[in-house]
């Protein structure tokens, strides 16, 4: 298993409906990022809207996002999440996480 670490920055005034959110994720959703290899995958979001994600995947990163490229579910999340993220670009969130180098690993 590859181990990715991603940061994201959610709008600070959005903090708390992103995570009510994220209390009730669409079932479709989970199932399709199980099935395109997102495992152990976990959001940690600071008061200031400071986003990391941490998931683990059978192959690489890039892999993981192109399967869930083709999941028509993923779309809607993407396009219904997008107002909640700064800094995107235009860009939906799945196309703006920045992947950060992992340094060190205990297991």
């Amino acid at each position: 298993m590859k181990r990715v670490g991603f940061l994201l920055k959610v709008r600070q005034d959005k903090v708390e409906e992103y995570k009510t959110y994220h209390t009730k994720v669409w079932p479709e959703m989970l199932e399709a990022l199980s099935r395109t290899g997102w495992h152990n995958y976990s959001l940690f979001l600071r008061e200031d809207g400071l986003m990391f994600g941490y998931l683990e995947t059978p192959e690489n990163f890039e892999a993981a996002l192109e399967g869930m490229s083709k999941e028509e579910v993923n779309a809607r999340w993407q396009e219904f999440m997008s107002p909640y993220f700064e800094h995107l670009g235009g860009q939906h969130p799945d196309e703006g996480m920045v992947q950060i180098e992992e340094v060190f690993h205990l297991d």
